[in-house]
């Protein structure tokens, strides 16, 4: 199954994510299918950019997105 999901970087105590697009087998930080955006949660306000064109591409072919994201997406105003 495909999903959308965070992808953690950044160092120790100072995470950024990137919402990536990947198989569900995978491991979290692992190989990925597309990087359709990020989200830093440390900046105020919160730094979020989603690529909405290919969001919405992906949630049409039945990726589904992790509940994390599904909030951030209703943020982002994809959903």
């Amino acid at each position: 199954m495909v999903k959308i999901r965070l992808k953690r970087m950044g160092m120790k105590k100072v995470p950024f994510y990137r919402l990536v697009v990947t198989d569900s087998r995978n491991a979290r930080d692992g190989r990925f299918i597309e990087e359709i955006g990020y989200f830093n949660p440390l900046t105020e306000p919160v730094d979020l950019k989603i690529e909405e064109e290919r969001a919405k591409y992906w949630l049409g072919v039945g990726a589904q997105p992790t509940d994390t994201v599904r909030g951030l997406l209703k943020k982002g105003g994809v959903l």
